[in-house]
């Protein structure tokens, strides 16, 4: 698995409402790894693609640029980061 940074700059809380209005539309079962983090600097979410080629042709989608558009967030800085080593997930 590929992970990919999407990271929104300016005020947190109306990045997060984008954020949330804009992940109503990607179905839950089509998230293989996926992760949201608020910052002082507006939010990074962090999301897994089965390769980098997929995480590359994703990023640069008609959908999910219309998605962002759709949702009033700004264009994100986008950092590929690598192959996903581990993951060990506890919440709570």
């Amino acid at each position: 698995m590929y992970l990919t940074a999407y990271h929104f700059a300016g005020d947190p809380q109306r990045i997060l409402a984008g954020y949330e209005t804009m992940m109503k539309d990607f179905p839950v079962e089509s998230l293989q790894l996926h992760l949201s983090v608020v910052t002082f600097h507006g939010l990074s979410v962090f999301d897994g693609c089965p390769s980098y080629d997929e995480a590359v042709e994703f990023a640069q989608s008609d959908g999910f640029l219309k998605a962002i558009a759709d949702a009033g967030l700004p264009s994100p800085r986008v950092e590929h980061l690598g192959e996903v080593h581990s993951s060990i997930p506890r919440v709570g």
